[in-house]
């Protein structure tokens, strides 16, 4: 695999998880927070998957097939 695609990969789940991250206002009692919804970030990565399988097969049936598969609303 070629370097600079894992570099790419990387970086961009590293940008769907902060679009899956919330802070939280500090407390009286409590610092700042972050919260990570697992949920928002495997429905981020199924639907940049079914984008990706849009752009390399140009099939929409297959995107709608992943998105039942995973069971993500379009």
């Amino acid at each position: 695999m070629n370097k600079d695609i894992g570099a790419e990969m990387n970086e961009r789940i590293r940008q769907l998880a902060e679009q899956a991250t919330t802070r939280i206002e500090p407390t009286a009692t409590s610092g700042e927070g972050w919260i990570f919804d697992k949920e928002k970030f495997a429905e981020l990565i199924v639907r940049e998957c079914a984008m990706f399988s849009m752009v390399i097969t140009d099939d929409h049936y297959d995107v709608d097939a992943l998105y039942r598969h995973f069971g993500v609303e379009e």
